[in-house]
């Protein structure tokens, strides 16, 4: 039985990005263009098992792509020495984990998807060696096919291609996407050499190599379709992000969400936003954000892994990250809920409030310049304008308590621990160092003296 892995070569420095980041983590909207690929991948092969699963070759800032992706097995290429090394240096964990096929994907691939892959595995028929191909207008650096007769010879790296040699220069290119018969691959790889003007060992070289061997390698013509391109360059990383934002917001259209400047409307491939919500641009959605049907964001806003549950309205230049915004709360203007910040339903966050590791109660309304961290509010408390909770002595962080119903006057400061209780008032301009029990008044600030004033 075939047992199928995938490889993806994610090793390489890409020089023309200039950048010190690995290339396969140089992000479109917000997420690494290896994130793409895996989604690519995940639902054609299992997890790296036995049975073959998902592999990928690192090398240039291996550490980093570990730790962006602590969950991928990986294949150390120590010396990046081209493409066919690549492979070479995986061959040995592919047959140990009883692989008999690999389909291999460049990691800069960040449009590619699961049924694109689909339809090339089965164009490509089970031939020993096949792989995928684009006619373009402006071939560029990408390696050339060259066929005679119609039928593939070789695959030339775009600086190794010669007209007086290769034949006229059609504009078929390698896509970067191949399917190859691992017991064919191991007695072809041994004769790879890197005698071009790269001094590197190609994967492309394995075409040829078959055929001389007699093997059936079959090139699969993809048309021109942009979701086989790999990312080189800046300004390609800026080109494919641009497609790949107008498809989302494409689909979004198409799937009844309202889009106001759609044309400045960020959304990432692994948000979700559902039918009926509204959204204005400018605004940014990443992460694996939700945005429920009756939901409104209005321009200027960033929401980044966080929920905005219906009838909840984001307004405007609000920042959320990895929060929640419960049934009908209001956030903002200019509002920025930190990590652990959960509003319940119809809570109130206004301009210049920040919530961290904060729940507000059902009701609850913090409408002015408060920062509320490491706290518990209580269902329909006001937090007046200026407060704050006192949650870091410098070594630990402490959780402020308020119960239901109270009342925190302006200007005032929370030192954490403390407790207001439930239907208790706080007077504004207050210090609060010890507990206000439920229903009782805490003020703790100088008396005011009135004197004559000096002429």
């Amino acid at each position: 039985m075939a047992k199928p892995a995938a490889l993806i070569l994610a090793a390489g420095k890409g020089t023309r990005m200039r950048s010190p980041r690995p290339k396969v983590l140089q992000e479109l909207l917000a997420e690494p263009m290896l994130a793409y690929v895996l989604a690519a991948l995940r639902p054609l092969f299992s997890e790296a098992d036995d049975a073959g699963g998902i592999w990928a070759v690192v090398g240039h800032g291996a550490a980093e792509v570990e730790s962006a992706f602590p969950d991928l097995a990986t294949i150390t290429q120590a010396q990046q020495l081209g493409t066919g090394h690549a492979l070479a240096t995986a061959l040995p964990t592919l047959q140990e984990h009883g692989a008999t096929h690999v389909l291999v994907v460049n990691g800069d691939v960040p449009l590619l998807t699961a049924d694109i892959v689909a339809r090339f595995l089965a164009a490509a028929g089970g031939a020993p060696i096949a792989f995928a191909s684009l006619s373009l207008d402006d071939a560029g650096a990408y390696g050339r096919v060259v066929r005679r007769g119609g039928n593939v010879a070789a695959i030339v790296e775009a600086r190794d291609f010669d007209p007086a040699l290769h034949g006229e220069d059609t504009g078929e290119v390698n896509a970067g996407l191949y399917f190859l018969d691992v017991e064919a691959v191991a007695r072809l790889l041994p004769r790879i050499n890197n005698d071009n003007k790269s001094g590197e060992y190609y994967i492309t070289d394995l075409v040829a190599l078959g055929i001389e061997e007699g093997l059936t390698v079959r090139g699969v013509n993809c048309g021109a379709d942009e979701s086989l391109l790999g990312v080189n360059s800046p300004a390609e990383l800026a080109r494919m992000e641009e497609l790949l934002r107008a498809r989302i917001v494409a689909r979004l259209l198409e799937g009844g969400v309202t889009l106001h400047a759609p044309g400045l409307v960020r959304v990432g491939p692994f948000a979700e936003v559902a039918p009926g919500a509204e959204l204005t641009g400018p605004c940014e959605i990443y992460g694996r954000s939700r945005v429920e049907a009756g939901a409104r964001i209005e321009s200027h806003c960033v929401v980044r892994g966080s929920t905005v549950k219906s009838g909840a309205q984001i307004r405007s230049f609000s920042h959320l990250e990895h929060a929640e915004a419960g049934e009908g709360s209001i956030v903002g203007p200019f509002a920025r809920l930190r990590p652990g910040a959960l509003l319940e339903p119809d809570s109130h966050v206004g301009n210049f409030v920040e919530l961290k590791n904060a729940r507000l109660g059902r009701g609850a309304k913090a409408n002015h310049l408060s920062y509320l961290g490491d706290a518990e509010i209580g269902a329909a408390a006001n937090i007046g304008a200026g407060t704050i909770t006192c949650n870091y002595d410098g070594v630990h962080k402490h959780r402020t308590v308020i119960g239901a119903h109270a009342f925190i006057g302006s200007n005032t400061a929370l030192v954490a621990p403390v407790e207001v209780g439930a239907g208790a008032l706080v007077g504004a301009g207050s210090v609060i160092t010890r507990d206000v029990p439920a229903g009782e008044m805490g003020i703790a600030r100088g008396r005011q003296k009135n004197l004559p004033r000096r002429s």
